[in-house]
């Protein structure tokens, strides 16, 4: 029997260490850190059309040009700064998605004004304003969108968010913690 036998993982993962790490560090575990929840907005919309995987892996990257993910340094670039960010091979160099991620930041900034923090945004379309904790057994069973993802993401459209339909949204759902989808058999929930 081997290691994986012993210590069964969601599938997802596969053996790719940085994946496993996200996996079993991250993925599904509660964040009410507005700083954190803003980096995710950011890397969910760079990773729309491509595999989480590639986003990892240029995570660090997305740290150093989008100031340590601090949305009021984001929400002050200028074009000269978006120039600069596109030039980066360390990124996904798309255009529309790293000026979305500007505009992003500064309507995050306004969610936190008028609701206090994000996180009492988001929680808000949340029964009790608690997390979702589903108990899958297997990955057909994992969703790609629900309503509430649908209802985050039609209200974010609403106020002009860019690249966080339902689908990304329901990624983000579960990247923080909102929703943990860790199969039954899952060892490292």
């Amino acid at each position: 029997m081997n290691q994986t036998q012993l210590n069964p993982r969601c599938p997802w993962c596969g053996t790719d260490p940085l994946y496993v790490k996200y996996h079993d560090e991250e993925w599904g575990k509660e964040v009410h850190d507005d700083k954190i929840l803003f980096e995710f907005l950011i890397l969910e919309a760079a990773q729309a059309g491509l595999s989480w995987i590639t986003v990892l892996r240029k995570r660090e990257n997305y740290r150093r040009l989008f100031a340590n993910f601090d949305a009021e340094k984001v929400a002050q670039f200028t074009d000269a700064d978006i120039e600069h960010i596109l030039q980066d091979p360390g990124i996904i160099r798309n255009r529309l998605k790293v000026v979305s991620a500007v505009n992003n930041a500064k309507l995050f900034l306004k969610v936190q004004q008028e609701f206090g923090s994000f996180d009492t945004y988001l929680y808000s379309f949340m029964p009790n304003q608690k997390p979702i904790i589903n108990f899958p057994s297997s990955m057909a069973d994992v969703p790609a969108r629900t309503e509430i993802s649908d209802a985050i993401a039609k209200d974010m459209k609403k106020r002009g968010f860019k690249f966080f339909g339902t689908t990304i949204c329901y990624a983000h759902m579960q990247a923080t913690g909102m929703v943990n989808d860790h199969l039954i058999t899952c060892t490292h929930k």
